[in-house]
């Protein structure tokens, strides 16, 4: 990967399409995996960690969107679909749930290279908030730590990724069973139980937190902003 920018995903049902992608991008110095299918992706996602992935819609069995439907929730891998030229619809439904970007066929290499660099930049810029600072506190994702005032606290791995998943999407709720998707945990109790650690780490009042805060009924969010 050194040699490379980013690692690509290509699922295609068209192999001519396919083989011209991953030459094109090549050339312009991306890794590139390819994939008939979208059995075939689910294949590469779960031992491959992608930067990007191009996600045909119209392929036989399952399609694009089946795809993007099942898996985007459990991955934040950037995608982009291509789509048919005059299919509205299908780009739309695909932008809601969640998809970054749309290419209709027949597309310019050119155009495609453009947004990828595009995306990967500000994935990159979102992954650059490793380390951040509100009131009188400072998270360390780097070192997994936490200052508060003359305080240190360090964090362990599932801390952290909940820490690092709500900094990168700031004001967004995140319902106790997504929290327990990313972490791979199911019990409600023991979400909150982090969640109370937490802010012992983070708030002057745990007890009346005001920044990691509950919203009833639905989550938690982290207001740094």
């Amino acid at each position: 990967m050194d040699d490379f920018s980013a690692h690509i995903l290509v699922v295609d049902d068209d192999e001519g399409i396919r083989s011209l992608v991953k030459k094109y991008l090549n050339e312009k110095k991306y890794l590139v995996t390819t994939a008939n299918s979208a059995e075939k992706a689910k294949e590469k996602i779960e031992i491959i960690k992608f930067d990007l992935i191009i996600l045909d819609i119209m392929m036989p069995g399952k399609s694009g969107l089946d795809f993007l439907n099942e898996h985007k929730k459990d991955i934040s891998t950037p995608i982009i679909l291509l789509t048919a030229k005059g299919e509205p619809n299908e780009r739309i439904e695909g932008l809601e749930m969640g998809a970054d970007d749309y290419l209709a066929k027949p597309f310019e290499p050119k155009e495609l290279d453009l947004r990828i660099k595009n995306i990967i930049n500000k994935t990159k810029e979102n992954n650059s908030k490793r380390i951040i600072e509100f009131a009188k506190v400072k998270i360390d994702l780097n070192k997994q730590v936490i200052f508060q005032n003359d305080l240190e606290f360090k964090i362990n791995v599932t801390e952290k990724t909940i820490l690092e998943k709500m900094i990168n999407n700031p004001g967004k709720v995140f319902a106790r069973e997504e929290i327990g998707k990313f972490i791979d945990l199911d019990k409600e109790r023991s979400i909150d139980v982090i969640i109370t650690r937490l802010r012992k780490k983070i708030e002057v009042d745990p007890k009346n937190p005001k920044f990691l805060q509950t919203i009833r009924g639905v989550g938690y969010v982290l207001w740094i902003e």
